[in-house]
């Protein structure tokens, strides 16, 4: 079996270490490109050089050398509506598949609207947004909505014990002042500028909370191809009022592998023809969970070879429940009492 070679750009940020951990417990040989010269390269166990490479995105020659002879580059460095558009080109030029963690909804849409022609051209998948934002609830989405005549709406409630953001998380926010959009009457709406606020009944061990409105990229890869009346997404307020506060610190490790003890459920609701369905998604530390979630993908392409080239949402390409089964040891899956979850919201 041939072996591949994957670029991790961004691979010296939190969740892109992650990412390049798990494609070399994989057996992949990843290229670690960082967007700026690093103190010290660093060294794997026994004293092998790891293979770094410098390739900043306003400078397209040395993404070109960085992205020469890999089969599939995860751009993991946000803010994205900054990185993507030369990340994707210089994959697209390569003729490397692409994927990224976009949460920045304006980002996800540019990446699908303005990639999708010419890789499909180029037998080239551009995934964007394939993480815990974005990504899972899409598929999450997609396994429940298989099972309904129609769809009238999706809800995607996401709790967290607490939240404690990486730096590129803070500068993503700073950077991205894009008005969000939801799915209303089934078109992408701005969303309300009035704060309004309700709950939601989570499953164990959160329960019933207070949440507020708080859409990312999965607004984009749900209503991508899943033809919703309505679409919204919801957090509960304890890991926003974590991210307003400055002096919040960063993530702190608490496994070998450098995971938090963060604790997170995934909570999908969706009605259409009368039925309801729901289903949940639970584990631990959203930065770490988004790296099984992006070299799964990435390696079903590389490993496969796509049916066809383009830019897609995650549940286009693949099938809901056996992706996610892949995922078991890090993601727990499981069906939610069919009932709506939100109230005040209505």
């Amino acid at each position: 079996m041939p072996r591949h070679t994957v670029a991790v750009y961004g691979a010296t940020g939190h969740t892109g270490g992650f990412v390049a951990s798990e494609f070399e417990r994989r057996g992949v040989v990843v290229r670690r490109i960082a967007r700026r010269p690093r103190a010290e390269a660093g060294s794997r166990k026994g004293g092998e050089p790891e293979p770094w490479a410098i390739a900043s995105c306003d400078d397209p020659d040395a993404l070109d050398r960085a992205l020469g002879g890999t089969d599939a580059v995860v751009n993991c460095a946000g803010p994205f509506l900054d990185t993507a558009p030369a990340v994707v080109e210089a994959a697209l030029r390569a003729g490397a598949h692409y994927f990224d963690i976009a949460a920045e909804q304006r980002s996800v849409r540019s990446t699908l609207a303005t990639y999708g022609s010419e890789a499909a051209d180029r037998g080239i998948v551009v995934l964007p947004a394939m993480a815990f934002f974005g990504g899972l609830a899409d598929l999450l989405a997609s396994r429940i909505c298989a099972e309904l005549p129609v769809i009238d709406e999706i809800l995607v409630g996401v709790a967290l014990d607490y939240w404690h953001p990486t730096a590129g998380t803070r500068r993503t926010g700073e950077r991205n002042t894009a008005r969000r959009v939801v799915v209303s009457r089934g078109r992408l709406t701005p969303l309300p500028s009035t704060p309004t606020k309700g709950r939601w009944r989570f499953p164990l061990p959160f329960g019933d909370l207070p949440v507020a409105r708080v859409p990312l990229s999965e607004i984009i890869t749900i209503s991508r191809h899943l033809p919703a009346g309505r679409i919204e997404s919801f957090m509960n307020e304890a890991p926003l009022d974590d991210l307003r506060r400055y002096e919040t610190p960063p993530p702190t490790a608490v496994t070998p592998n450098g995971r938090s003890n963060q604790q997170f459920v995934m909570d999908v609701y969706a009605s259409g023809g009368g039925l309801q369905r729901r289903i949940t998604a639970s584990g631990h530390d959203i930065y770490a969970v988004s790296a099984p979630l992006v070299v799964e993908a990435c390696m079903r392409i590389v490993a496969d070879g796509p049916r066809h080239g383009g830019a897609f949402a995650p549940a286009e390409l693949f099938e809901p429940r056996s992706f996610l089964a892949a995922l078991d040891a890090d993601i727990r899956v499981a069906p939610g009492a069919e009932a709506c979850p939100v109230t005040a919201f209505q």
